[in-house]
């Protein structure tokens, strides 16, 4: 399930990308499979570990295109190993919720993204994410949990204020939405409950079912992401230097 749209985000083979706060790689599997040289950072040395075998999986069954290379690797995001000018693309999807000091990992983006280079910025939407809270504490009061709620217009104008350009935004996973209050209201841990395991099982539908049902879910996610999508996305580019 991805929530960058890489039609706003055009990756092209060889380009360097780092997929930051990884996590299970969904992101930076798909870059690879698109041709680009990927860095899958991530705090967790458990999830590098499962990334990285998924990466030689897809080696093996031929599932990247040939000059595509991906490396899985723990780090820091505020001071991420990479000299300035590095990456073509960034990708990093709901990281920013969890740190304290987003400011700061948004100036180190900068600083290994290249000139022109693009960002994609994910982070959970304003209105459904206040819903969870106001019915779960356990949902984010656990180490390692979300730390702020980001307002659309706050994540475009800190996206701005770091010295990048955005150029487009879009909300997403509207699906999932309902699922999450479902869960927030019986017990986030309990997926034994009936409503849980039920709207899980339409949740499956939506990417395993047969053409119909999938076409019929999109459709209805499409519809509904302006009002209710999980997540919201940015989109931004890093201006090139004058004479370049």
């Amino acid at each position: 399930m991805l929530t960058v749209d890489f039609s706003r985000f055009p990756l092209a083979p060889g380009d360097r990308v780092l997929d930051l706060g990884c996590g299970g790689g969904r992101h930076a599997f798909e870059a690879y499979r698109r041709g680009a040289n990927v860095v899958a950072l991530d705090q967790n040395g458990e999830e590098i570990a499962e990334v990285r075998k998924w990466f030689a999986a897809m080696e093996l069954a031929g599932e990247a295109p040939a000059g595509a290379s991906a490396v899985a690797m723990e780090g820091d995001a505020l001071n991420l190993p990479f000299d300035d000018d590095t990456f073509d693309k960034i990708i990093i999807s709901e990281v920013m919720e969890h740190i304290p000091d987003d400011k700061g990992v948004l100036a180190e983006m900068v600083r290994v993204l290249k000139p022109g280079g693009l960002l994609a910025v994910t982070v959970p939407r304003y209105l459904p994410e206040k819903i969870c809270w106001a019915l779960s504490d356990e949902y984010h009061e656990v180490e390692g949990g979300h730390i702020r709620i980001y307002k659309g217009d706050e994540l475009v104008e800190k996206v701005r204020e770091s010295g990048l350009e955005p150029y487009a935004e879009h909300h997403a996973h509207a699906l999932h939405s309902p699922y999450w209050w479902i869960k927030c209201a019986v017990g986030v841990n309990n997926d034994k409950a009936l409503p849980v395991r039920a709207y899980h099982q339409l949740l499956v539908w939506d990417i395993v079912g047969t053409p119909v049902i999938s076409r019929i879910t999109k459709a209805a996610e499409k519809a509904l992401n302006p009002v209710l999508g999980k997540s919201f996305v940015v989109y931004a580019s890093k201006p090139r230097r004058a004479g370049s």
